[in-house]
């Protein structure tokens, strides 16, 4: 069918006052009546009512949008101009019909040349976006004679189009012309990034992404970390070097709509059948085992470690407390153990069946790239750039090598853990991203292979502040026994063989996705059976620690918590039962008495945890003593050679305890070193 512009703007005028939707009420001459009563300068239309009303005339403005979006925006304002003429006339130039839900989506890796200048929905995660500019659509140029000449500013290049001669009657001026901002018209516009999303990315490939242009009224409707839907028209632009243009242009997209990939959408993948599977799954006896058995089926044994990683992909709800502050909700657990005990293998596993997660190697991983960066482009613009943990928003952020990371990279993780944001203060751009992200780590010991004679932090480089962070920490150690080495073999050897499990998982790959997509929405409520439980084993450890000892703390609390709730949410409970608040405790006493043991004494001592065991601090202020005896009145420097003479009389330390115990005394200010080995006192 022959479309002229007239006819094409009959047809979409007659559509939005006249289309019905199934409860026979006129859809979009409502939504056009209800303009006035808004800010919004956009007209939201779906896709599929237009296709259902005129099959030909949609198809050909997805083919051709550049002539027919015009068209649809014009009838827009002549349907408004009945409804309300003043505001019609106040808003036509900045109008603009917006289409979602586009019959077909195009992956960013499959917008090829058939894309160019055609209207298409791509889902993407957004990476980067710019500042907000004003950018001139209907540039006003004055000639040296005071006359103005509008110059309407198309296409997608950056150079202002100045007139050739002055169109006043009778001037002619063709050199002599200014801009005039004033009369000049601008608009909104913003430059956002996105790129694939990492569960549809191929092995081995780079992400694809893309440059798009937000005009209008729909700036700023996305930040970096969001997953979105957009539709739009791709353009190629060239790039000029030295006033030549290239041969080789560049790919944009002019977005027409922007809406955010919501948490609702991704649980409404969860279909009713499945939905009837999970509840049936769940109601069956043992389904806590069938859950944790399912859980990286690849790996032999490792139940402990599997069952933290499902509590931890389901984790709990975030608290909004009345005055703005929040409760964490994500669970973050450490791992760390010997090489070639499947660490990374549970880690590539959680980020694929996760909602939302994202596996990282630390000792490829900066600050920037973990946290957020601003980067400023060619064209000046600075641009706030997300990092894993921005991207991970709402899921799962895996990152291994922990420990081959630089510590100020590390440190960066600090607010991201606690305070699940992150904070950027430069380039003028100050900004506060959400990171309410699951952290699944993993670190393999300082020499090689864990000693089980040293405490966690002198077989792990890590520090203090942000071991503490994690909620649970496991060790996982490759000792011989052979039993299990002859299971773990023939386990090995089978899933060779048959290229399939051994042994097939209770629940399939597929269906445990949308079980935990499922299990995620729910909040259960606390009941105070679990209370009292949870309550009474931290009071239980605070008061079994001694006065100069180092203990628990509340953080510790809030992280039964969450694994309280994370358990109830797993088995559909809608309240957290007093079983759901013991395997939480389980979960902590088995970790206090695997990592938080002093290996001198052999007892537990939370202040391992933060590098003080009792042990040692007993033996910090022998070694002091000894010092103060050295030094004597005069306050005399000790040489410390001396020292570790004087120390070793008193039969309380080994040559290596005594250097180790100095150490830190010098690193923690205790002592300073006034010339070289000779020391005083602070």
């Amino acid at each position: 069918m022959e479309y002229t512009e007239a006819k094409v703007k009959d047809i979409f005028v007659d559509f939005l006052k006249g289309y019905k939707d199934e409860k026979n009420e006129l859809k979009y001459r409502i939504q056009v009546s209800q303009l006035p009563g808004t800010t919004s300068r956009s007209l939201i239309v779906d896709y599929s009512d237009l296709e259902g009303y005129d099959t030909d005339l949609a198809t050909s403005l997805v083919n051709e949008p550049d002539l027919f979006l015009s068209s649809f925006d014009d009838a827009a304002v002549e349907t408004l101009d009945i409804e309300n003429p003043v505001y019609a006339d106040k808003i036509r130039k900045e109008l603009r019909v917006r289409l979602r839900d586009l019959s077909d989506r195009v992956s960013l890796r499959g917008v090829t040349k058939n894309e160019l200048n055609k209207l298409i929905l791509v889902a993407g995660m957004v990476t980067r976006t710019s500042e907000l500019r004003p950018l001139a659509v209907n540039a006003a140029f004055r000639c040296f004679n005071g006359h103005i000449t509008f110059i309407e500013q198309t296409g997608s290049g950056t150079t202002l189009k100045r007139p050739i001669k002055c169109e006043t009657e009778g001037c002619g001026e063709t050199k002599n012309f200014e801009l005039d901002d004033l009369k000049t018209e601008f608009i909104d516009f913003q430059v956002i990034k996105v790129q694939e999303m990492p569960e549809e990315l191929p092995p081995g490939q780079l992400p694809q992404s893309f440059d798009v242009n937000l005009t209008g009224d729909i700036v700023n409707s996305a930040r970096p970390g969001d997953r979105v839907f957009l539709t739009g028209i791709v353009k190629a632009e060239s790039e000029n070097i030295g006033g030549y243009s290239r041969k080789l242009f560049n790919s944009r997209i002019e977005a027409n709509y922007v809406e955010q990939i919501s948490k609702r959408s991704e649980e409404q993948q969860v279909s009713r059948e499945e939905e009837d599977a999970i509840k049936t799954l769940a109601a069956l006896p043992g389904a806590y085992d069938r859950l944790v058995a399912s859980v990286a089926p690849a790996i032999f044994g490792h139940e402990l470690h599997k069952e933290a990683a499902l509590l931890l992909m389901v984790g709990s709800p975030q608290k909004t407390l009345p005055d703005g502050s929040t409760l964490r909700g994500d669970i973050n657990i450490l791992l760390v153990g010997d090489p070639g005990t499947a660490k990374s293998e549970l880690l590539k596993y959680v980020a694929r069946v996760a909602p939302r997660g994202l596996f990282t190697s630390g000792r490829g991983s900066t600050a920037a790239g973990l946290t957020a960066a601003v980067v400023k482009e060619k064209n000046g613009m600075m641009m706030l750039e997300a990092g894993a943990t921005v991207l991970a928003d709402l899921g799962v952020a895996c990152i291994d090598e922990f420990d081959k990371m630089r510590d100020e990279d590390r440190s960066a993780l600090h607010e991201v853990m606690e305070q699940q944001t992150v904070s950027v203060a430069k380039g003028g751009i100050i900004a506060t991203l959400n990171a309410r992200t699951s952290i699944l780590a993993a670190a393999n010991p300082v020499d090689g292979k864990y000693d089980p004679y040293k405490n966690i932090l002198e077989n792990v480089a890590l520090p203090v502040p942000l071991l503490t962070r994690f909620d649970l920490i496991f060790i996982i150690r490759d000792e011989a026994d052979q039993a299990m080495d002859e299971s773990v073999a023939r386990h090995i050897l089978d899933m060779r063989a048959k290229s399939s499990f051994p042994t097939a998982p209770p629940i399939e790959f597929e269906l445990l996705k949308k079980y935990i997509i499922y299990v995620k929405r729910l909040d259960p409520e606390l009941t105070e059976e679990a209370r009292n439980r949870l309550s009474s084993y931290y009071i239980k450890l605070r008061r079994e620690a001694s006065p100069e000892q180092i203990s628990v703390t509340p953080r510790w609390l809030e992280g039964m918590i969450r694994l309280s709730i994370a358990r109830a949410r797993i088995l559909l409970h809608p309240r957290v039962t007093e079983d759901d608040a013991l395997h939480a405790v389980n979960l902590i006493d088995r970790m206090l008495r695997t990592v938080a043991v002093d290996q001198s004494t052999k007892k537990v001592d939370v202040g391992v945890l933060y590098n003080k065991p009792i042990s040692e601090k007993g033996l910090r202020e022998a070694a002091l003593d000894v010092f103060k005896t050295l030094t004597g009145e005069s306050k005399q420097p000790v040489e410390d050679k001396v020292f570790y003479e004087e120390i070793a009389k008193t039969g309380k330390f080994t040559r290596e305890q005594a250097e180790k115990v100095f150490q830190d005394m010098w690193k923690s200010g205790v002592i300073y070193e006034v010339r070289a080995h000779f020391f005083k006192k602070t």
